[in-house]
């Protein structure tokens, strides 16, 4: 083993300290006197006489840069018991024009009286430790882009504001201010102009606070304003005063000037919000009627019977669809769509049930707005999907149809959904038709066309449902290679009456077979109408004269097998 020789006695811990720039000091609370080892004067950049007792050096503290030693030591609530008591502050000295910044670590030690007497310690320069944790912290607090609150902090400085406020029974404000268009701006400009609009809007916001106000950056296009001690009416000005601090000049960017507007949403509080959560969410609901309304605009929060009552049926409803989901009690009613001239079934439409805890159904049209709103309609459009597929796998000779929304066509998880099912399931693609509506179809129709394209690579055909009621030109409809066309029941079901719905329908039907497209006439109430509709060339019934949607599966027989559709 080797042995490592060492000074008799140990290291020398000055010289160590030294080393280290370390600085060491004994200060004599009882006389005031401040010693220090040799090396101190060159460390902090003073004199001997300017550190010489402990009133001398605290006139180099930068007061508002961190707790001073002699608050550490003499406001301590702990009692030396004879092993000293320790310390540990930060603050900025003064060295010349310059801050250096001192962790101050020791142990102070009591007299007789119980008070403190003597102190010793070390200090040592972490002026790039401080810089780093400051540059942590500003991170943590501010947004990098605008030198603003971020969102986290904004939240918590509004917290201590609410309180506040609540304390004193006093009024404050929030504005949650959106940039207009930002979108568009990215487009015309590029994302570094879009970045340079976000931080002047900023900078111009800010000018037009008062100096108590607090500005964060809420989102990513969004500021949030906290106005404390602040009244209705001063919400509104306020609101109107940064409208026009952003409208009546153009922002200078890279790419020149441009012109940009902001709306506004507002809510004072706690007289229409008494937590941080309701007044975000009733910021967010003003700024959202201001845009309804005309973007540019402010509107200020107030309550609404409908709105809370609508909120209150949306928080029943999302209860009532993820305990159906989880309980199993979504199933299918089967409506027949047959061929206008045989009137054999063709295939049937399959529609969602949602069975209540107490038994009673719940309609589609009563779930699927409430489950779009709430965002569980993807949820509901899968389990039917299971539900259509399985009525498919088992009955080799049925063909169905069922309704996809908007949103589950554009969801990715949806659409490995499906095509893991009809992996699993051979043979039942090809009699599978899934519809989507007319309006969502025109909302993109390049978003359309694609959805259209995957259906039809998965081997499924596709309908486009309630068509008339968006006004789809047939040149998109082209573009978008669909199947079939089920014509809007509210212009099939008074052709008998109406002259005008007669031509529409009639046309429709036309120009579809033209394009080589299948049609289906919704809601046919009547023989006469079905007689009509089959004369013009429409090639499906559907409606109550064919048969209302029901639980039961007619494509089986009474012996419970399968029967051709």
């Amino acid at each position: 083993m080797t042995h490592i020789d060492q000074p008799a006695g140990g290291p020398d811990a000055a010289a160590v300290l030294r080393s280290l720039g370390d600085a060491v000091y004994e200060w004599r609370l009882d006389t005031d006197t401040l010693s220090w080892s040799p090396n101190a004067y060159a460390v902090l950049g003073a004199e001997p006489s300017e550190i010489a007792s402990g009133r001398a050096y605290a006139q180099r503290i930068i007061a508002e840069a961190g707790q001073t030693r002699i608050d550490a030591i003499q406001k301590s609530a702990e009692r030396d018991t004879g092993a000293g008591v320790p310390y540990q502050v930060e603050y900025a000295f003064k060295r010349g024009s310059e801050a250096l910044w001192l962790e101050d670590t020791g142990r102070w030690f009591a007299g007789p009286d119980g008070k403190p007497q003597r102190a010793h310690g070390v200090v040592r320069a972490v002026g790039e430790r401080h810089a780093r944790e400051l540059k942590l912290t500003q991170l943590a607090k501010y947004d990098p882009l605008t030198g603003e609150l971020n969102r986290g902090f904004l939240t918590e400085v509004l917290t201590s504001t609410l309180d506040e406020t609540v304390r004193f029974r006093g009024s404050c404000g929030f504005l949650l201010i959106s940039i207009d268009h930002l979108g568009r701006l990215n487009e015309a400009y590029g994302f570094d102009v879009t970045e340079e609009i976000i931080a002047q809007v900023s900078k111009r916001i800010r000018t037009r606070l008062r100096g108590k106000d607090h500005l964060g950056r809420f989102s990513g296009n969004k500021f949030g304003v906290i106005l404390t001690q602040c009244t209705p009416d001063e919400l509104a000005i306020a609101a109107e005063r940064l409208l026009a601090g952003v409208r009546d000049e153009t922002i200078p960017t890279a790419a020149g000037p441009v012109a940009a507007t902001v709306t506004i949403g507002g809510v004072t509080a706690p007289r229409h919000a008494r937590t941080v959560p309701e007044i975000f969410n009733r910021a967010m609901d003003s700024l959202q009627a201001a845009r309804a309304k005309r973007h540019g605009s402010f509107l200020a929060y107030r309550p609404s019977v409908e709105r809370d009552a609508m909120r209150r049926d949306s928080l029943r409803a999302t209860d009532e669809i993820v305990a159906a989901l989880n309980e199993r009690r979504i199933a299918l009613a089967f409506e027949p769509v047959v061929e206008a001239q045989s009137r054999r079934t063709a295939f049937f439409e399959c529609l969602m049930r949602v069975y209540r805890a107490d038994g009673a159904i719940a309609h589609a049209n009563e779930i699927i707005p409430v489950a779009e709103r709430v965002g569980l309609v993807r949820m509901l459009d899968y389990r039917v999907l299971e539900l259509v597929v399985a009525e498919l796998a088992a009955a080799p000779a049925l063909q169905a149809s069922v309704n996809v929304s908007p949103a589950s066509a554009m969801s990715p998880d949806w659409w490995s959904g499906l095509g893991g099912l009809l992996r699993a399931n051979a043979g039942v693609a090809n009699r599978l038709i899934l519809e989507i509506t007319e309006t969502a179809a025109i909302q993109d129709v390049d978003d359309a066309r694609g959805f259209v394209t995957r259906v039809k690579d998965l081997g499924c055909r596709i309908a486009i449902d309630d068509f008339g009621a968006g006004h789809t030109s047939f040149r998109n409809l082209r573009k978008l290679g669909v199947d079939i066309v089920k014509i809007d029941g509210a212009f099939v079901q008074n052709i008998v009456k109406s002259e005008d719905d007669r031509a529409f329908v009639q046309t429709l039907i036309d120009l579809a077979r033209r394009l080589g497209l299948k049609t289906v006439a919704e809601w046919v109430q009547d023989e006469e109408a079905a007689k009509l509709l089959s004369s013009w060339g429409c090639d499906h019934l559907q409606g109550a004269l064919i048969g209302l949607a029901t639980r039961d599966r007619p494509w089986m027989n009474g012996n419970g097998k399968v029967a051709s559709a």
